[in-house]
C-alpha cells in the first residue's frame, strides 16, 4: 500500500510540474529580461527587470543614485551595445518606422516609454507596461539578433518632437539580457 501511494504521488507531482511548464506557470515559460544600469563612468546606478504577460512587458526600473531630480526620458533603444557613450544604442527601437512620441499622430516608436521622475536624492522606481515590445520573439522583440538597450536622458520627453522627444544627453544605459 505504502509504494502504491508513494507511486500515485510521483505521478501527480509529474503531472503538476507538466500544466505548470505547458501553463507558462515556471520560470523557463514566462520570458523575462535584465539590464545593469551604468552612469557614463561605468558606475552602477540601478538595475531593470522586464518580464511578459498577456498584457505586454512589464518594465520595472530602480535608480539607486547619482541622477539629476525630476523628469527624464527613458527610451528603449535598438542595439545591445553602449559602449563607449551610449550612441552605440542606436536610435529608439522602432521596427514599424513609426514618428516618435505618444502625442506625434504617426507615433509612437516601440520604444518610447513614460517619462521617469528622479527624486530630490537623484534615486527613483519606475514601472510601466508596453503592449509594443516583446520578449518572446518576432518583430518586436528587444532580444533579437542585435538585442537592445534601455537608455535614460538628461532632460524629460516631450512626447511629441521626432525623432527623440527633445531629451537631450544619454545619461545611464544598460544592455537587456534574458534573464
Amino acid at each position: 500500500m505504502r509504494d502504491r501511494r508513494a507511486g500515485l504521488f510521483a505521478l501527480l507531482g509529474t503531472l503538476l510540474l507538466l500544466v505548470l511548464s505547458a501553463c507558462g506557470g515556471s520560470a523557463q515559460g514566462t520570458p523575462t529580461a535584465t539590464a545593469e544600469l551604468k552612469d557614463k563612468e561605468g558606475k552602477t546606478v540601478g538595475n531593470a527587470q522586464f518580464s511578459e504577460d498577456e498584457n505586454g512587458v512589464n518594465i520595472t526600473a530602480t535608480i539607486l543614485q547619482g541622477l539629476e531630480p525630476g523628469e527624464h526620458g527613458i527610451h528603449i533603444h535598438e542595439k545591445a551595445d553602449i559602449t563607449p557613450d551610449f550612441e552605440a544604442a542606436g536610435e529608439h527601437f522602432n521596427p514599424a518606422g513609426a514618428q516618435h512620441g505618444f502625442e506625434n499622430p504617426q507615433g509612437p516608436h516601440a520604444g518610447d516609454l513614460e517619462n521617469i521622475t528622479v527624486r530630490e536624492d537623484g534615486t527613483a522606481d519606475y514601472n510601466t507596461t508596453t503592449d509594443r515590445v516583446t520578449l518572446s520573439g518576432g518583430e518586436n522583440s528587444l532580444l533579437d539578433e542585435d538585442g537592445s538597450a534601455l537608455v535614460i536622458h538628461a532632460k524629460a520627453d516631450d512626447y511629441r518632437t521626432d525623432p527623440s522627444g527633445g531629451t537631450g544627453d544619454r545619461i545611464v544605459a544598460g544592455v537587456i539580457q534574458s534573464s
